[in-house]
């Protein structure tokens, strides 16, 4: 995409889209998505959001969270030095 692309100004009426309803909206041209469509839909998430998948305890976030701005960084180093130590990584 060209800086070209970002600066052109959508000719779209937003505010009279908006004030639509589903029922004046025409979705006749759009296909309807099926189990096979789904069966060969494969998941791509950015690297840039992979962070966003690992689930962390309350209590866990809480005390990072309360080491300071930078916790983020601090669960990184902590998980990298827990990596790079060769820590056996199987759940009990």
């Amino acid at each position: 995409m060209s800086g070209k692309d970002l600066n052109n100004t959508s000719r779209t009426n937003w505010e009279a889209l908006e004030s639509m309803s589903d029922e004046e909206i025409d979705y006749s041209d759009i296909p309807p998505l099926t189990d096979d469509f789904f069966e060969g839909a494969i998941l791509r998430i950015p690297t840039t959001q992979a962070h966003n998948l690992v689930e962390i305890d309350p209590d866990v976030i809480s005390w990072f969270q309360a080491q300071g701005t930078e916790y983020k960084q601090l669960i990184n180093n902590v998980l990298r030095r827990y990596m790079e130590n060769g820590e056996d990584t199987k759940l009990a």
